[in-house]
């Protein structure tokens, strides 16, 4: 090789550091110091937090706006992608750079974004989100033309959970960061920041409204009026180890079951403490997350919607190493009657679990639903049957356990006979019936009673008359419920049934609910 030809080489090679020491600056130092001082990451950094050491390879890390003059300052386009490992597991990542033009999507953002999503599909990969960003860019997508190629990508609607999807939003997040959210298996949103349609400063000039940011998509919106986000932290770093959490009871892809995880806790233990957090009388509240507890592996689980529904607890758990979807009543609120929230966070919950190959729990312990005129407004007779509807289609394995009460409809929607369980059965604490007595007796004969002189004594025989044995015992014996069991021995029960309900397939649903929208 001559001299020149060398030179020739090495000028090429040397080109192609500095394109690329330029790259990693995205939108320069004083916007990556504008960033920190404001008190965020940058895109890179937050891959750093998120993926294995040295397990990241970006693609696309040349790429830059296609509108002519602005490819020196829009590197990467606002979007950094590429493919990692998290926890020794291949995913693929992508991550809104605010440097570039504040993280919004110009024609080869969105470009690389579709690139990168088709290939996780292709290949089996879960998708990380870490998002912020300002939505389509003007004037990218100004007029017939522009708009034309930037509506909403098929991958994303047509993706079908065919593999996990997981966002963070970590900043102020309109447009394109919201779509793929409220599209994504699992979000995580830090306090702090704002996920909406558009942002306020768009919201008054179109309607003349004028809203803060924390008033328009704020954590507490989103945590207890809208459940479009399934967690929150305080820090970035805290969001991040939840979206790690999460990833860690999912499989690869939904062709895959779940990882097992090793565990020294006894599967066939029993659980003593359970008779001492089950209060005495049956009209008191105790807290179903102490249940839980007790029964999972190692007493950890990992909590999905906690402030929406908060009458219904819908976590993620190990049984004996396999991943386990636990839906359970919490009588600390509402006595633990369903409303609308409960309702569909419990069909969202389903979905996923099933989708995954997830088999579930359920953990029974409700006086019915929360019936009202509001209600009503908001179609619970709908969100009832939607919960139905998603419960009747899943095919993973699935396991009820009657605590304490199950009335009505509801002893239905928490997986009672008939609804698909592998086995249901009841502690003999369990009262199980239409209706209360009190209630019904109310409804027959409250107008009657209302013009007697004796209506106690009256109810009171009313009542004798109407008290239908609410026990297990009548259902397990002409084999309605498969068996009542010693509250101790729960766990034990759990694990054994578990171990025989995957032999035939493992816990490979037949993903019927795989196409179910992602919110409900």
């Amino acid at each position: 090789m001559t001299d020149q030809v060398k030179d020739i080489v090495k000028g090429s090679v040397d080109d192609l550091i500095e394109r690329k020491e330029h790259a990693l600056l995205n939108g320069g130092i004083e916007k990556i110091k504008r960033q920190h001082e404001a008190g965020y990451y940058t895109a890179r950094e937050r891959i750093n937090l998120l993926v294995d050491p040295d397990s990241f390879m970006e693609v696309g890390m040349l790429n830059h706006s296609d509108i002519p003059g602005l490819e020196h300052k829009s590197a990467g386009d606002g979007l950094i992608v590429g493919i990692a490992k998290v926890d020794g597991r291949p995913i693929v990542v992508q991550a809104g750079d605010k440097t570039v033009f504040a993280g919004t999507e110009g024609a080869v953002h969105m470009r690389k974004a579709k690139t990168i999503h088709e290939y996780a599909l292709k290949r089996g990969l879960p998708m990380f989100f870490l998002h912020e960003g300002g939505g389509l860019r003007m004037p990218d997508g100004m007029g017939s033309d522009g708009i034309s190629d930037k509506l909403f990508p098929q991958e994303m609607l047509t993706h079908s959970r065919q593999v996990p999807s997981i966002t963070s939003i970590l900043g102020d997040s309109f447009g394109g960061p919201t779509w793929m959210a409220v599209s994504s298996d699992f979000v995580t949103q830090l306090k702090g920041t704002c996920m909406a349609v558009a942002g306020p400063r768009m919201i008054e000039m179109a309607t003349g409204q004028q809203v803060s940011t924390e008033e328009l998509g704020g954590w507490k919106v989103h945590a207890l009026e809208t459940g479009q986000v399934d967690a929150f932290g305080n820090t970035e770093e805290e969001c991040i180890a939840q979206m790690k959490e999460f990833f860690s009871y999912m499989p690869l892809n939904a062709t895959m079951e779940t990882p097992y995880k090793e565990t020294n806790d006894d599967p066939y233990r029993k659980v003593d403490k359970l008779l001492d957090i089950l209060p005495n009388k049956t009209n008191r509240a105790y807290d179903m997350k102490k249940i839980i507890t007790e029964i999972v592996d190692d007493r950890q689980f990992f909590e999905y919607k906690e402030f929406y529904g908060p009458a219904l607890l819908t976590v993620f758990a190990r049984m004996n190493g396999r991943s386990v979807g636990i839906v359970a009543s919490q009588p600390m609120k509402y006595a633990g009657a369903s409303g609308v929230q409960e309702c569909e966070k419990a069909t969202d919950f389903i979905c996923l679990c099933d989708s995954f190959n997830i088999p579930m729990i359920f953990l029974h312990d409700t006086p019915g639903f929360r019936i009202s005129n509001e209600a009503e407004k908001q179609k619970i007779p709908t969100k009832i049957m939607v919960w139905n509807q998603a419960l009747a289609h899943s095919t993973v394995p699935k396991i009820s356990v009657i605590i304490r009460k199950s009335v009505g409809a509801a002893y239905g929607n928490m997986c009672g006979p008939t609804m698909g369980a592998d086995f249901v059965v009841a502690w003999p604490t369990a009262e199980i019936n239409f209706t209360g007595p009190e209630v019904g007796i109310n409804v027959v004969y409250g107008r009657q009673l209302e013009g007697l002189e004796n209506a106690k004594e009256v109810r009171k025989e009313l009542l004798e008359k109407w008290a239908f044995d609410s026990s297990p015992y009548n259902a397990a014996g002409k084999h309605l419920i498969d068996d009542v069991i010693d509250p101790r021995d729960t766990r034990s029960f759990l694990c054994k049934t578990l171990e025989f309900a995957v032999v035939k397939n493992g816990s490979m649903s037949e993903r019927r609910l795989a196409n179910w929208p992602t919110g409900i």
